[in-house]
């Protein structure tokens, strides 16, 4: 059975205002269906036309996590897609690249040894105030999860995730925050 979304669980689930959901409604960008008055939008369906559009800017992209795997997944996904990525094994190692560069949005862990993704978070807020953050993490009620909520807005991705969340994520990051031409 279709998973169906409202505007406001939509706009949730892409990260942007309600407001953005009803201008790509209005130009027939987004899969939609009229149920009444109110307008549904089939999960399923959002997944594929975020994976199907085509996202023109390339986004620069850090993701720091001490798991070997997580940061073969990411390079290997998002380089595939012509996004340029760094990875990073430490928070101390991502902190010193974004130190160094200048990246379009940063995917970090938030249980890692040494300095935590919550740490490290408040550091590259301090850094690049504006620098999105998505913070993947299998610890989301954790006491380290709740400082990093009390450092400002980011998104989040539970672990477990798929290719498929990673590249939605992106799309959706490059879609919604490119400059417009």
């Amino acid at each position: 059975m279709a998973e169906l979304m409202t505007v406001g669980e939509l706009a949730s689930y892409l990260r942007v205002t309600e407001k953005t959901v009803y201008r790509l409604l209005k130009r027939g960008l987004l899969p939609a269906t009229k149920v009444g008055r109110q307008w549904r939008f089939d999960k399923a369906l959002v997944d594929g036309w975020l994976r199907q559009r085509p996202v023109e800017a390339k986004a620069s992209i850090l993701v720091v996590d001490d798991e070997q795997s997580i940061r073969l997944m990411f390079k290997q996904t998002l380089e595939e897609l012509g996004h340029r990525v760094e990875v990073a094994e430490s928070s101390l190692k991502g902190l010193e690249l974004v130190k160094q560069r200048n990246f379009d949005m940063v995917f970090l862990d938030l249980k890692m040894p040494m300095m935590d993704g919550a740490e490290l978070f408040r550091q590259i807020k301090a850094l690049r105030p504006k620098l999105p953050v998505i913070i993947i993490t299998g610890y989301p009620d954790s006491e380290i999860m709740a400082r990093a909520l009390s450092l400002g807005p980011f998104g989040v991705m539970n672990k477990p995730f798929s290719a498929s969340d990673i590249i939605t994520a992106v799309n959706t990051f490059v879609q919604f925050t490119a400059p417009k031409v």
